[in-house]
């Protein structure tokens, strides 16, 4: 029986010189490479995708320093272990002259309380703590923590440092292959494609091909090898991470700025990736009223109708009603009019309190509010000429006149516009006439 580390830890690189990718942060002159070229050391947070060589990095700069090296995961470490790895770190000082440098995979995952008992040993030294997050550390970790240790961002691995590494892989005679398969340039360009820019998936990939070749008896690994180790995975997703607001955003953006072939785009990618397709409903009815609103009211009928259809078909029929109101959606008329007022009005309200109702606009059921002076003067708009009761105030007495909602020369909007032109100035000249 084969007892050999997977491929991905066989090939982990132990020297900066085989570290793939992230020029940005470690060519000589950079920030970091100097820090860890010099084994000058200071905490920081490693922020990433997947895949990218969190982990491996912070064990290079741990050897390079000549640290040692302890490891927590987030998820499962309490304050009883942080108090562990402090007494390790103060032994390791006073024993071994030795420092100590804690990593914490997904930090973003670390509580309240979990920081709190982490902080004071990061401000005295006790240990170097670096950090390793998929997520924006600004949307997790305190102030106190962050101020304290400077973040790195890591960046997708590019089809050439994926490359060198699946080259590295078949032709390593120690850790990997040692050319004991070829690859065809088909299968080649497939594996990288479905690595989706992870180094980790690409060497999985790899060991399930190598392993499926090498059962045939194939020395050299096929595209149709490789099309079925990876006919069940999905591009990068997280329905509670950054990846997934980040494409949320795309996505709308992409139709408020009227290009539907991007719109398509995110969409296929959010729900190829797993995204709650209801989720992507709610959002292109929400996207029909802020950046299309009145410029043309049947995009919210349409986003409500794929939203029904999706709930009703489910996949793949309901995708493709998404797919069709987004792509209507992107190619309206654009009015963020109806948006803006409604968050005006907002503000208006938030800063002048509850102002009362004008007495002509209450109603009057009983003797008392009659007495009281409730409706009186109110002018019924149907009996008052074109319907409408010119000069009349229906905001509070503080606001009269304030007008909100201003819509924009697009669309229906543009009708719209016209006739509240002309509503306004027969109220000016009403007003301007007494009445």
């Amino acid at each position: 029986m084969d007892i050999r580390e997977p491929l991905a830890e066989r090939l982990r690189p132990s020297v900066l010189a085989d570290f793939a990718g992230q020029n940005h942060l470690l060519l000589p002159g950079k920030p970091l490479y100097e820090a860890i070229d010099s084994g000058q050391l200071h905490s920081l947070i490693l922020w990433g995708p997947p895949g990218v060589g969190k982990t491996t990095l912070a064990r290079i700069i741990a050897q390079q320093a000549e640290a040692c090296f302890i490891a927590l995961s987030a998820v499962l470490a309490g304050v009883k272990d942080i108090r562990s790895v402090v007494e390790d770190a103060k032994r390791n000082r006073a024993e071994k002259q030795q420092h100590t440098i804690l990593f914490v995979d997904e930090v973003h995952r670390f509580n309240k309380a979990q920081q709190d008992a982490f902080l004071p040993h990061v401000e005295a030294g006790v240990f170097t703590f670096i950090g390793a997050t998929t997520e924006n550390p600004s949307f997790s970790l305190n102030n106190a923590l962050l101020s304290r240790a400077r973040v790195y961002t890591l960046k997708p691995l590019q089809t050439e440092d994926l490359a060198g590494i699946l080259h590295k892989a078949l032709n390593d005679v120690q850790r990997g292959y040692a050319a004991e398969f070829t690859i065809d340039p088909a299968a080649t360009e497939l594996l990288i494609n479905a690595a989706d820019c992870d180094a980790r998936r690409l060497l999985n990939y790899l060991e399930l091909s190598v392993s499926l070749s090498r059962s045939a008896k194939n020395t050299q690994i096929s595209k149709l090898t490789v099309e079925e180790v990876i006919k069940d995975g999905l591009r990068r997703f997280d329905n509670h991470g950054e990846d997934f607001y980040n494409q949320i955003s795309a996505l709308h953006k992409s139709v408020r700025g009227s290009d539907p072939d991007a719109a398509l785009y995110w969409l296929r990618r959010m729900l190829d990736g797993g995204c709650d397709p209801l989720y992507v409903a709610r959002r292109i009815v929400r996207i029909a009223s802020e950046d299309i609103g009145n410029a043309d009211p049947r995009a919210l009928q349409i986003a409500l109708n794929a939203w029904q259809a999706q709930e009703r078909l489910g996949n793949p029929e309901g995708a493709l009603a998404l797919a069709q109101a987004i792509t209507y959606l992107a190619c309206a008329a654009k009015s963020n009019a109806v948006y803006k007022a409604f968050n005006t009005v907002g503000a208006v309200i938030k800063s002048s309190g509850s102002l009362e109702v004008p007495y002509h606009l209450r109603n009057a059921p009983t003797k008392l509010m009659k007495d009281e002076g409730y409706h009186q003067g109110y002018r019924y708009a149907h009996d008052e000429a074109n319907a409408f009761a010119a000069g009349e105030n229906y905001l509070p007495d503080a606001l009269s006149g304030q007008q909100y909602y201003e819509p924009v020369e697009r669309g229906l909007e543009i009708k719209i516009s016209d006739k509240l032109r002309r509503l306004r100035q027969l109220n000016r000249q009403a007003r301007k006439g007494g009445r």
